[in-house]
């Protein structure tokens, strides 16, 4: 199949590595520094057994890589707005548009059938639902740990399992290819029918660890020792849990369980750790604003996750990393 990856970071280089590895014809699109590293040195994977270099094609400008069969966007939530302006070129009447992200996606209500489907925090003016509308999407939940310690590399450090489904649990064929192509690359795959309760059971961490371990420059590990700190979480979790059974979503996942599953992965820096580190944007909105709408959209306070909010957003406007 022909497949674009949009957004070459630690897991868009993972997905568009193995893809290729599997015979598929595989694109990218990047930016900067990983770009000219990708286009010198090949995209570069670092696991268990070494390190592999893929030679990928790879662009700026999406318009220069023409129409795919399915185009993987891996971008932080904070730049999908650039990806509503410029993904038009990779799209026919047939391409299939599968979301690889964190926090609410933007179509988490479009699927529900709701009168208030549309999240603003998340899609300005309904930018990104004209530009990629929902009968197009599949969903995807990332469940493996991978970074990017230097331009052109990837390191895959843990795990390798995605959870796919559309909008709704109405799963075509669409959904099926792009599984069947993403196991015999190498990845642990799971098709749900409840893909939104995916999104809210992996939201849970995303929400309580992301933000907390970028304020107190902490691995997982070391958050989950803290017992004053974990119990801040726990916080946190239960409020989102709260939040989704008001709309119709039960993650069906007790608070201590989800901090299970961050504890089995051990001592790893979060995508926001990582980020903060980094000097780059924080994504913020897409894990606390749009969860934060949500809550007012269903009438349920949440007074820890709104303290949360404003202490990451004063950190990250205090280094400039939060517009």
């Amino acid at each position: 199949m022909k497949i674009c990856v949009y957004g070459a970071g630690a897991i868009g280089g993972l997905m568009a590595a193995w893809l290729s590895r599997a015979g598929h014809e595989v694109s990218l699109v990047a930016r900067g520094a990983q770009l000219e590293a990708i286009r010198r040195h090949g995209l570069r994977v670092r696991s268990k057994g070494g390190i592999e270099s893929f030679r990928i094609k790879a662009e700026a400008e999406p318009a220069k890589l023409g129409a795919q069969d399915y185009v993987l966007v891996t971008v932080k939530a904070q730049s999908l707005t650039g990806v509503a302006d410029t993904i038009a070129p990779l799209l026919d009447k047939d391409t299939s548009v599968v979301t690889a992200m964190n926090g609410v996606p933007w179509w988490f209500f479009q699927g529900m059938k709701r009168r208030d489907a549309h999240l603003e925090s998340l899609d300005p003016g309904g930018k990104l639902s004209r530009a990629i509308p929902t009968e197009r999407v599949v969903g995807c939940v990332i469940h493996l740990a991978a970074s990017t310690p230097e331009p052109g590399l990837i390191s895959h450090n843990m795990g390798a399992k995605l959870i796919l489904g559309e909008p709704g649990g109405e799963n075509t064929a669409r959904t099926k290819r792009i599984a069947d192509a993403l196991a015999a690359a190498g990845f642990e795959i799971v098709v749900s029918d409840a893909i939104e309760k995916e999104f809210w059971v992996k939201l849970l961490g995303n929400v309580s660890f992301n933000p907390v371990s970028a304020l107190t420059v902490s691995t997982a590990d070391r958050l989950i020792e803290n017992q004053e700190v974990k119990s801040y979480m726990v916080e946190i979790m239960r409020e989102v849990l709260a939040i989704g059974r008001a709309v119709g979503v039960d993650a069906n996942i007790d608070p201590e369980a989800r901090i299970d599953m961050a504890r089995v992965l051990g001592p790893f820096k979060t995508s926001m750790l990582q980020d903060l580190e980094a000097g780059k944007r924080l994504e913020i909105d897409g894990l606390l604003a749009g969860t934060l709408e949500i809550a007012r959209k269903a009438g349920v306070r949440a007074p820890f996750t709104e303290s949360l909010f404003g202490l990451i957003r004063a950190r990250a406007q205090s280094t400039g990393q939060y517009q």
